[in-house]
C-alpha cells in the first residue's frame, strides 16, 4: 500500500467518524431540548372559565353541559399519563357532574400528539384514557358507567407540528353518551 493510498484510507475513516458525529449529535440534541422543555405546558385556554349565559342555555346532561360546568379534557405531559393537578381538578368536577346525572355514561377517549409510531400512541392514549377511569371511579363513579378508547395520534385536536399544537393534543377526551 501506498503513502497517498493510506493517506486516502485515513481521510475516509475521518469523513465517515465526522459524518456519524454530526447525525448522533442532532439526535442528542433533539431529545437533549425534549428533555429540558417542561413536562406539561398548560393550554393557552382555560376551560374553567365560561359565560354564566352560556352555561344557563345548555340542557342539564348534555355534552355541552358538561364542557361548560366541568370541563371535558385533561391534558398530558410528553410521553407521560399520570394526571396532573390541573387534570385532577378538571375529574373532580367531571365526576361531580356524573353524580348528579346518574343516568349518564361517558367515554373517556385518550389522544397523543403525533410522534412516536402508531402502535405506541394507541398504548399511551389508551394509559391516559385508563388514568382518567380509574380517577373518576376513585371518586366514586361506578365503573360500568365508563368506557374508554384510544385513538393514538389518528385524531389531533390542533393539526401543527410544534410545542403547543403537541400539548393541546396529549390529552383524554370525556364524552357524553
Amino acid at each position: 500500500m501506498t503513502f497517498a493510498g493510506l493517506r486516502l484510507k485515513v481521510y475516509g475513516v475521518m469523513a465517515l467518524t465526522l459524518l456519524v458525529a454530526a447525525c448522533s449529535g442532532a439526535e442528542d440534541g433533539d431529545q437533549e431540548a425534549v428533555y429540558k422543555a417542561p413536562r406539561y405546558q398548560a393550554p393557552t385556554v382555560d376551560e374553567q372559565q365560561v359565560n354564566q349565559r352560556d352555561a344557563e342555555s345548555a340542557e342539564p346532561g348534555s355534552q355541552r353541559d358538561l364542557e361548560l360546568t366541568a370541563g371535558r379534557r385533561v391534558f398530558f405531559g410528553y410521553d407521560h399519563y399520570d394526571l396532573t393537578d390541573q387534570a385532577q381538578r378538571t375529574l373532580r368536577s367531571q365526576a361531580a357532574w356524573l353524580k348528579k346525572y346518574p343516568q349518564k355514561n361517558i367515554i373517556v377517549e385518550g389522544h397523543c400528539d403525533e410522534r412516536g409510531t402508531r402502535e405506541y400512541n394507541l398504548a399511551l392514549g389508551a394509559r391516559r384514557a385508563a388514568a382518567a377511569q380509574r380517577y373518576l371511579i376513585v371518586l366514586g363513579v361506578d365503573a360500568s358507567r365508563i368506557r374508554t378508547i384510544s385513538y393514538g395520534k389518528e385524531r389531533p385536536e390542533v393539526a401543527a407540528s410544534n410545542d403547543s399544537s403537541w400539548a393541546r393534543n396529549r390529552r383524554a377526551v370525556t364524552l357524553v353518551e
